[in-house]
């Protein structure tokens, strides 16, 4: 790839914890793909508006595989999506036999029945917070225990175990110490394998209980399926804190939405959908690699080359949602975010986040009408080390 005048290089300075930065929207009204240099210095494609990101999302000629890895453009020092993972010649059909294995664990019906459970765990996590003298660190005593006690529940992993993996998660995520994070990846892999044979011996009505039996040697082998339950108690509470985090951020920083949503909790549904569309927790992105020719928004991407999807930016195209940059719960757009993706690596865990967002939302305001930041907004730190980002504290009183 070639470029006049020279590549901007990721990350850009960000005006702050909500927004992403303006340079993106400068580069989109220039064209909607742009090429740019990585966090690691390599080349590669950014999809910045949102229609050419929906298709680039849902295109089957792009994949997280690289014919020659070792040549392949890095994105970060990420263990996860800072390069090329999968093996180039199996990886759609591996990625089927995925989705088709975890799709009855996450679907809609199963996540529905979930609801009211989630609803008293909830109600218990606020319980207890209404009896802490603020001020309080939000992330600690509500963001992070729900979608964890959501995620260990669901897929049988003690919760007694959650400070040993909370540590292994963040070492995982860690962008600034690349051996550490394979260290825990091995870590998390090892402690899923104890706990795959661990069901074998016991089972139970939990998603690692089903993985464990889907093991045969032909279609799934146990480092596969240890693979698939760390990727799922990874991103199955990650991504949710920090849209529990930004959500609260949002509606604190917009009274007259949190008002709204106060008044009337039915506007739970939509105003998560727009926490989900204006959240921008990580400048990271998603790393896909060209497994031919692609010709898109008047360039050419190819075979070969990588490609970052950003949803956070693609989120807040003026093309796609008018007056982007406005939060609004009532906002009712002709686009779907891509918060979740799109195409055939839409989130399997779509579903069970919803759920848990749609009852924090519909339920947080209620409890503690007073809520506020205890701090200045512009004292929230993001944590700018790790891939998927998010507010180092959200500290609150009421």
């Amino acid at each position: 790839m070639t470029g006049e005048p020279p590549l901007l290089r990721l990350p850009f300075d960000r005006p702050n914890v909500l927004d992403p930065a303006p340079e993106y929207a400068a580069l989109r009204a220039r064209q909607p793909v742009a090429e740019v240099l990585t966090r690691a210095g390599d080349p590669a494609w950014l999809a910045l508006g949102y229609e050419a990101a929906r298709a680039l999302f849902a295109d089957e000629r792009l994949g997280r595989s690289h014919p020659y890895p070792e040549q392949a453009p890095r994105i970060s020092t990420s263990v996860m999506f800072g390069g090329p993972q999968g093996d180039y010649s199996t990886e759609r059909e591996s990625h089927r036999r995925m989705r088709k294995l975890l799709m009855p664990s996450f679907s809609a019906r199963r996540m529905r029945r979930l609801t009211d459970h989630v609803q008293d765990l909830l109600e218990d996590l606020l319980a207890k917070l209404a009896t802490r003298q603020p001020p309080v660190d939000l992330h600690e005593e509500l963001s992070f225990p729900l979608p964890v006690l959501v995620i260990c529940e669901l897929l049988g992993v003690p919760y007694a175990d959650r400070d040993e993996f909370r540590v292994w998660s963040d070492e995982y995520a860690d962008l600034s110490k690349p051996a550490g994070a394979a260290a825990a990846q091995r870590k998390l892999a090892d402690y899923m394998h104890r706990l795959i044979e661990a069901k074998r011996r016991t089972p139970a009505e939990d998603v690692i209980t089903d993985l464990a039996a889907a093991v045969d040697g032909v279609h799934f082998t146990d480092d596969e399926i240890a693979d698939i339950a760390v990727n799922v108690l990874f991103g199955g509470h990650e991504t949710t804190v920090s849209r529990i985090d930004y959500g609260t951020v949002l509606l604190l920083t917009h009274p007259e939405q949190a008002e709204a949503l106060r008044a009337d909790p039915a506007l739970a549904p939509a105003a998560v959908e727009e926490i989900m569309r204006m959240s921008a927790p990580s400048d990271h992105g998603f790393t896909r690699y060209a497994h031919a020719d692609i010709g898109i928004a008047g360039v050419t991407i190819k075979s070969g080359d990588a490609v970052l999807l950003l949803p956070a930016v693609a989120n807040r195209d003026p093309a796609a949602f008018p007056d982007p940059n406005r939060f609004d719960i009532t906002r009712t757009p002709e686009n779907p975010h891509l918060g979740f993706g799109h195409g055939p690596h839409f989130c399997v865990g779509a579903a069970l986040a919803r759920v848990q967002l749609q009852a924090m939302f519909s339920t947080l305001l209620q409890r503690l009408p007073g809520l506020q930041l205890a701090v200045f907004f512009e004292e929230l730190r993001l944590n700018t080390d790790r891939l998927t980002g998010g507010l180092v504290t959200l500290p609150v009183t009421w």
